[in-house]
């Protein structure tokens, strides 16, 4: 068990610092191309969170892009020697996926590209803007990377967790290790970040599970505003409910639903984000050899009924 523990920390290593250095490369490319780009999760986080690169397992590079930039942006990385799962042609149509994804054939690494329009889990639009705005320069082994501020990393980290149902461990050891390490982080930042999106139930459930299941340390001041919301309570543990199995027996359709309603609230805010969602196509609902085209309402009407063939049949989990 050792000597397969030992292997695991040694390849996260050198993964660890194959990353790194090809975020320092990238980073390089975009600045000469005058393209603003964000460092999100990753190696910036774990940094962050846990005091070094290496501590955290990731396997990709997270960068955000305006939405402006895709195309020029996707040209770059293609320039790069990466490969475009989304080709220049589903940009042109205007088409969104769930991530710009590109990967090296040669090396195996697999970078993405979100914005506010690809991270549509965000109950409000993201304010793309306001987080490039806040950008803060990270030391990341002797270089500075362009990251989010902590309290906008702090935001994302809980949208995505709530995103996945919470459903690793990791995601929510991540919040844990940010509050106990960040210990300067303003946390009415915090609050006026996820309020700006609608992502306060999404905070607080991300702050409940860090608190009650690996007691990360909650200030004072926090932990009112956190548990007087009851509806984060209901969420927090019902993922505690889930994590036992979590992988093996996803939430059925039904239970996501409600789910994904519960961690926006309000009466009509909660539907009316499940529709966003129900009905917002990715590439997975595109049509085979169809990226080109401009028709939305098809790919719209085709997602529901991938959901329900993918996630229906585990309705009694």
């Amino acid at each position: 068990m050792n000597k397969t523990l030992m292997e695991c920390q040694r390849e996260q290593i050198f993964l660890t610092l194959r990353l790194t250095a090809e975020l320092f490369r990238l980073l390089k490319r975009f600045a000469a191309a005058e393209i603003g780009v964000l460092a999100v999760k990753g190696p910036v986080l774990s940094l962050r969170a846990y005091g070094d690169p290496a501590m955290r397992s990731y396997g990709d590079l997270d960068l955000l892009v305006r939405q402006r930039d895709i195309r020029r942006a996707t040209e770059l990385m293609i320039a790069a020697g990466y490969q475009a799962a989304v080709p220049v042609s589903a940009i042109d149509s205007g088409k969104i996926p769930g991530q710009y994804l590109f990967s090296a054939p040669d090396s195996k690494l697999l970078v993405e590209l979100h914005n506010d329009y690809t991270l549509r889990y965000f109950p409000r639009r993201l304010l793309l803007e306001r987080f490039f705005e806040r950008q803060v320069r990270v030391l990341l082994d002797s270089r500075k990377a362009p990251a989010l501020s902590v309290e906008d990393e702090l935001v994302l980290i809980c949208v995505h967790g709530a995103k996945h149902y919470w459903e690793r461990l990791m995601w929510i050891a991540d919040v844990a290790a940010l509050v106990c390490s960040q210990t300067n982080l303003d946390w009415k930042r915090a609050a006026e970040s996820a309020e700006e999106v609608g992502a306060e139930r999404m905070l607080h459930a991300g702050l409940l599970l860090a608190a009650n299941l690996l007691k990360a340390p909650l200030p004072g001041k926090v932990l009112p505003m956190v548990h007087s919301d009851s509806g984060a309570a209901k969420l927090a543990g019902q993922v505690l409910e889930w994590l036992p199995v979590a992988g093996s027996s996803p939430p059925g359709l039904l239970t996501r639903a409600l789910f994904r309603m519960r961690m926006c609230g309000g009466l009509i805010s909660a539907p009316a984000y499940l529709l966003r969602l129900s009905f917002s196509p990715t590439e997975e609902d595109w049509k085979e050899n169809a990226e080109e085209k401009r028709h939305w309402f098809p790919d719209a009407a085709r997602r529901p009924f991938r959901l329900a063939r993918k996630y229906g049949r585990n309705s009694s989990a």
